[in-house]
């Protein structure tokens, strides 16, 4: 009976350094699979318009609401889950639920079907980030959490680049006739053989969570009674708005150029620049990928370093700049050359992914252990809401309604992204303000917790 308890509930003993970055290993795989079955419809564009018979704003809707509505409702909803039940079991079955319908999106054969399964792929996604961080949080320590949280956001981050550069190869294979003759997906098109091998991988990394991770315990959780799922949450949320409220609002209009740009940056590139899918494959890719494995060890590094020299405002002025080195990437229809253009789009990869790792990594310093799931979920709702939903769908139409013409589509992303990453600035900025002024003053929550962190460190 003992032995059956102990391996139905966490461990109460630290969990040790292998076992716990092998955790963080299979999470870097599925962040990977995350964004790769959220983001490959980007470099399908025009075959699936060809294919299916949708405009432009309909692709939109698919990059943005399709994906974004299950997406936000369920953010919250997932991350309280996180805080209550196995995150470990969580990530398995949101793992599950996206990649079967990813696959289901390679049999879709109107804009209804593809729609639908892309709900369901924004169902799945919402439990990952909110139990994973939450995860990373209890297997390290606070002064060895930024690492592990930047492995996790690399894969996020290679991701974009792993699509680009897979999916360009499909499509350039399929073109030359390589799948010819082969059983059972000789005679699909290549955007469908995209989608079902995607979905394929992402079923064998939820058995190896299942088979290889284990549920830590949860590190400082305070015991007190029963409260309505959310109730407590909302209400520290709401008392520390003054800090907390400039902080998500950077994040999520930040993540609007993250997801418009990123949605129609390679279809700038292969209708401005006359690019070809062999083009993104060998040379956006590879770049993306570069920048988004060199973004994420620079945030990691400069927050356990700024935490070890107990800096704990580092990481808002970290935020505050970031995002002003994400506008060469949205001016990239200047360039004038290919090449240019698209490593300019490809830097941007490198900006998001420091952002990300810094302002994760700061929820887990500012909120309450116990609401580390439900602080992480809500950048998903707010990200989702502003940036996924209206990112691509207000480039999309800028394009369509306004310029008229599908070849101007990088002026769309200028128009729209520009603006988003100076108001993400000021947004952040403000924050950092309202932080050191409560600091100074020894007053709110956050600013209580971010201190007496910062004083363990010393």
């Amino acid at each position: 009976m003992a032995s059956a308890a102990q391996g139905t509930m966490p461990s109460s003993r630290p969990p040790f350094a292998r076992r716990a970055w092998m955790t963080v290993g299979i999470l870097f795989l599925a962040g990977i699979l995350s964004v790769i079955d959220r983001s490959a419809i980007n470099l399908l564009v025009d075959p699936l318009k060809a294919d299916l018979g949708i405009t432009d704003e309909q692709i939109g809707l698919l990059q943005g609401l399709a994906f974004g509505l299950f997406y936000a409702c369920m953010g919250v909803p997932m991350g309280m889950a996180a805080d209550r039940f196995s995150r470990r079991n969580l990530i398995a079955f949101g793992i599950t639920v996206w990649s079967l319908a990813t696959i289901w999106s390679g049999f879709a054969h109107s804009f209804g079907e593809l729609f639908t399964a892309r709900l369901l792929v924004g169902f799945g996604e919402a439990a990952l980030s909110p139990a994973a961080i939450s995860l990373i949080a209890d297997l390290f320590v606070p002064e060895r959490r930024g690492r592990p949280i930047a492995v996790f956001m690399t894969g996020q981050g290679l991701a974009n680049g792993i699509a680009i550069s897979v999916t360009g190869v499909i499509l350039t294979a399929a073109a030359a006739g390589a799948f010819v003759g082969l059983p059972l997906i000789g005679g699909l098109a290549a955007w469908r053989l995209a989608f079902l091998l995607f979905g394929s991988a992402g079923l064998i990394v939820a058995a190896m969570l299942l088979v290889l991770a284990r549920e830590p315990a949860r590190k400082n959780v305070a015991i007190g009674p029963r409260r309505a799922p959310g109730a407590e949450e909302a209400r520290y949320f709401w008392r520390n708005r003054a800090v907390l409220l400039p902080l998500y609002l950077g994040f999520a209009v930040c993540f609007t150029v993250a997801y418009g740009a990123g949605a129609w940056a390679p279809t700038m590139l292969m209708r401005g620049y006359g690019v070809n899918p062999a083009f993104l494959a060998a040379w956006l890719g590879p770049m993306a990928m570069a920048f988004s494995a060199i973004g994420p060890l620079i945030g990691g590094t400069l927050l356990d370093r700024s935490m070890r020299a107990g800096k704990p405002m580092a990481r808002f002025a970290i935020l505050t700049i970031a995002p002003l080195f994400a506008i060469p990437s949205v001016l990239a229809v200047m360039a004038g050359e290919k090449h240019l253009a698209a490593l300019l789009v490809a830097s941007s990869a490198a900006v998001f992914s420091v952002m990300g790792t810094v302002m994760l990594a700061t929820l887990q310093s500012v909120v309450p252990p116990q609401m580390r799931g439900s602080a992480v979920s809500l950048t998903l709702v707010l990200n989702t809401l502003l940036g996924a939903a209206l990112g691509p769908l207000l480039v999309a139409s800028l394009t369509q309604r306004v310029l008229g013409d599908d070849a101007l589509v990088g002026w769309a992303i200028a128009a729209v992204c520009l603006p988003c990453l100076l108001a993400a600035s000021g947004l952040y900025a403000l924050a950092r303000r309202r932080m050191r002024s409560a600091l100074d003053l020894d007053e709110g929550e956050c600013a209580r917790l971010l201190a007496a962190e910062a004083r363990t460190r010393a």
